[in-house]
């Protein structure tokens, strides 16, 4: 309820002129690229909000390690990682500097480089600081590596086990780093207002970053962990979060992100298409998809060991579908855009 009231308090307030100024000013797709923009730094600065707490939390665990402020680090990660995943889909601007993206989430990990790297790092001699996590690459600096060290099996039967003095200090660098990147990308953001406003491409730019993010959804964190793409068999490895069993949780955080911050500016452009239809049309397929997670928030090893959850997760697939095609095959068309390239392509 707290994270629920944290987020609906920041993107209230910043959502709250849109409706005005909407209203005030003509031009349509104008009017659509600033509603994406206060959009999207509402969920930049919750962000940073949930990322500042994760922080606090890391470091209050490290120097009490009780149940209760383990119970609060785990949460404090989870509403972080999912505040990252509501904007997950921007793909273009800020969040490409530095490989700012891959320093928030290093994935895929087919070769489970970030057990790898955290096995190096907790049994090197060398101490660990914020220098070294700073310069020990993305598989490192993120989320996944967090999740690694709260909820790995191995790691949690080891000696390296949290609270283990260096496996905190690693925990507590990270979290710091996440914390920094998430000011940076809120503060480049708003800096990019400008620019962003001004180049007539961004429309086309921002269309087709929530296209991408839906492709890759229901491609790679959807069907190829079903078996749906790659060789045919279910694996919950193919998953993102999926040591945590938060799969789902941060695809109806995704979800959410999307509907918050991109769904509005792309049905202010379709009012005034030649099809206005379609827009009521993908807001009540989002509220279908959505309609599926109380019954999906369980782990993805669930939902693919069990032959009856795996038919929600397949229905639940279809309705995901169904909103990709939407906007992808029928709004893009519609509004003249081409569909571009994405990291789901090729591999």
């Amino acid at each position: 309820m707290q994270l629920l009231t944290k987020t609906v308090g920041i993107c209230a307030l910043i959502l709250a002129p849109i409706a005005g100024m909407a209203a005030s000013q003509p031009g349509t797709s104008n009017n659509a690229e600033q509603q994406w923009h206060r959009g999207i730094l509402a969920g930049y600065q919750s962000l940073v909000a949930e990322a500042g707490d994760l922080s606090i939390a890391a470091a209050d665990y490290c120097s009490a390690p009780e149940q209760a402020s383990r119970d609060a680090l785990e949460q404090a990660w989870l509403n972080a990682f999912l505040a990252w995943q509501r904007v997950r889909y921007v793909d273009f601007g800020p969040v490409e500097s530095d490989n700012l993206a891959w320093q928030f989430q290093f994935w895929p990990d087919p070769k489970n480089l970030i057990a790898r790297k955290a096995s190096y790092l907790l049994n090197s001699e060398d101490p660990i600081s914020g220098e070294v996590v700073a310069e020990s690459g993305v598989a490192v600096q993120g989320f996944p590596m967090l999740e690694y060290l709260l909820y790995d099996e191995p790691l949690n039967a080891s000696d390296n086990a949290l609270p283990a003095e260096k496996t905190c200090g690693l925990l507590r660098a990270v979290a710091s780093h996440i914390e920094a990147n998430g000011q940076q990308l809120s503060d480049q953001w708003q800096a990019f207002r400008e620019d962003y406003l001004a180049t007539e491409q961004y429309r086309d730019t921002t269309i087709r970053a929530g296209m991408a993010a839906l492709e890759i959804l229901e491609d790679r964190r959807l069907a190829q962990p079903m078996g749906l793409r790659g060789n045919g068999k279910r694996s919950v490895y193919a998953a993102d979060a999926w040591r945590s069993g938060g799969s789902l949780k941060t695809i109806e955080a995704t979800i959410h992100g999307l509907e918050q911050s991109f769904l509005p500016g792309l049905t202010q452009l379709l009012k005034e298409s030649e099809q206005p239809q379609l827009g009521p049309r993908i807001e009540n397929q989002f509220k279908d998809v959505q309609e599926h997670f109380p019954e999906l928030h369980r782990p993805m090893t669930e939902l693919l060991s069990n032959d009856n959850a795996f038919s929600l997760l397949q229905g639940f697939y279809v309705d995901v579908s169904q909103l990709t095609t939407l906007i992808n095959d029928q709004a893009a068309v519609e509004l003249g855009v081409i569909r571009g390239f994405n990291s789901s392509d090729g591999d």
